[in-house]
């Protein structure tokens, strides 16, 4: 079966996994997906993401991140841009969620990175998906 938004279903697997206090998560491998992923690993959204070949496309397994007494790290990941409304915005106009304690994913031209890093190399581009 074919996707039609690979990142859609990535994220709404992450926000399930949580919700269900799983450990890990698995999603399809892509380039975007994999620059997602980094990017919530540096900014500390989840531990760690490993890269499994199974002859195929592959696979993304995902370590969710939580708190010292069982909290979620990760309390909430929505979609901005999609397949039929892309999102792009200049460096000034990128999003601050939550006044600075979420991130915004941006895949630039530079490839993916959290709107703090976008702000700092002076780049705009897509608005993937906010953090919180």
């Amino acid at each position: 079966m074919a996707l039609s938004d690979p990142i859609a279903d990535m994220l709404t697997r992450i926000r399930n996994a949580g919700r269900n206090r799983e450990k890990a998560v698995t999603v399809l491998n892509s380039k975007v997906n994999r620059g997602i992923a980094d990017v919530l690993v540096n900014e500390g959204y989840i531990n760690a993401f490993d890269v499994i070949e199974d002859g195929r496309q592959g696979i993304i397994r995902i370590t969710l991140r939580y708190g010292p007494r069982g909290e979620r790290v990760l309390n909430r990941i929505d979609r901005v841009s999609k397949p039929g409304r892309r999102v792009y915005q200049k460096v000034d106009e990128l999003p601050r969620p939550l006044q600075g304690l979420g991130i915004a994913v941006v895949s630039t031209s530079r490839g993916v990175l959290s709107d703090r890093k976008c702000r700092e190399e002076r780049v705009g581009g897509e608005v993937l998906c906010v953090v919180a």
